[in-house]
């Protein structure tokens, strides 16, 4: 990977517009062009970060979804900001849609109209053996076209097979696990589950 030059860097943040951003500084901008800047700067494990930049891990694991039929962004260049530091970025298009979180909470009636359609696309995530744990309402986008896409997965991992029970039992955990700590008291979840569940010819407390 190339390294970005100071003046690069430089000119993309004067120029871009900063979507989204931490105590470390911006994480995602937004180019001039319309694509997407998305930094990583991990916090452990420098030496792991620079063999496989977050960056690449990133783009490995959008072209893993694209290959199993979900819909994610197409990665262009991955690059350092600062290989001592193991931070690393990559460019690429967004993807259209509008995440759950939003509907949510700004149009709850087209939100809960959702929740069947939503509960299949996380069972076809599980049945194609895709183990996001950062599975939650920000991550998820309702597509212009219908369907659903996902953003933000690099900590995504891709099974040979479906998961196991066990494993769809962790996931929808920490599905849950976000909607109390965003402290979204009144999300539907006995209807996700009980939807989930009719997918499986399961229980909804086996989940």
């Amino acid at each position: 990977m190339r390294i970005v030059t100071a003046n690069e860097w430089q000119q993309w943040l004067e120029q871009g517009e900063v979507l989204e951003r931490d105590g470390r500084g911006p994480k995602v901008l937004r180019l001039t062009d319309g694509r997407l800047l998305k930094i990583f700067r991990p916090r452990r494990r420098l030496w792991l970060a620079r063999l496989m930049p977050q960056a690449r891990r990133f783009a490995a694991n959008a072209e893993l979804l694209q290959a199993r039929q979900v819909r994610a962004p197409h990665v262009g260049e991955c690059f350092w900001l600062d290989r001592a530091l193991a931070v690393s970025a990559c460019l690429y298009q967004p993807l259209p849609g509008v995440s759950l979180d939003r509907l949510y909470h700004q149009s709850r009636e087209e939100f809960d109209a959702l929740l069947p359609e939503l509960a299949a696309f996380i069972h076809s995530l599980h049945q194609r053996g895709i183990y996001f744990r950062s599975l939650h309402l920000g991550n998820v986008l309702r597509l212009p076209d219908g369907g659903f896409g996902l953003i933000d997965f690099l900590d995504l991992r891709c099974k040979r097979g479906p998961l196991s029970p066990r494993l769809v039992r962790r996931n929808l955990r920490h599905l849950q696990g976000y909607l109390q700590r965003s402290k979204i008291s009144d999300f539907p979840w006995q209807g996700l589950l009980q939807a989930y569940a009719q997918l499986t010819q399961r229980a909804p407390h086996d989940l």
